[in-house]
């Protein structure tokens, strides 16, 4: 079962202290990065439960004065069928089903949300039907 772990990138005027305080998160245990560039991005991964080993990984970052959120999962098994549904402060963003594909055994869906004054809560939940394997995570934007 992995841990949970927060990225966290910021402007490179904000370098310096984005590295100051991934050093004193990974102190803690959770390891953090960071990197120059014009957006922030806020990544969440976790483990799913139920039979499988699957893990799923959420992410948000500035995308032209919206938000871009992307929901993972990888299951290592091709062929899944999952439903899934991302939602903005309880609001619903964008739902689905996805089949994993290729050798990882992974999908991932990408969907734009309004980036509203103050923080959102994010969350992606994602169900496989046939075996009860419940991912569900979440993150502040």
């Amino acid at each position: 079962m992995s841990t949970p772990t927060t990225v966290r990138r910021a402007a490179a005027s904000t370098l310096l202290a984005v590295t100051l305080g991934a050093s004193l998160v990974g102190v803690a245990g959770a390891p953090a990065q960071a990197s120059g560039g014009d957006d922030d991005r806020v990544e969440r991964t976790g483990s799913c439960t139920g039979p499988g080993v699957s893990e799923w990984k959420l992410t948000a970052k500035s995308d032209d004065g919206g938000v871009e959120v992307e929901g993972e999962v990888d299951s290592n098994r091709a062929g899944q069928t999952w439903s899934w549904v991302i939602r903005q402060d309880g609001d619903l963003v964008a739902r689905g089903t996805s089949t994993t594909r290729g050798p990882s055994g992974s999908f991932s869906v990408e969907r734009r949300a309004r980036d509203a004054a103050g923080t959102d809560r994010f969350t992606f939940r994602a169900t496989r039907g046939s075996s009860g394997e419940a991912c569900a995570g979440s993150l502040r934007f």
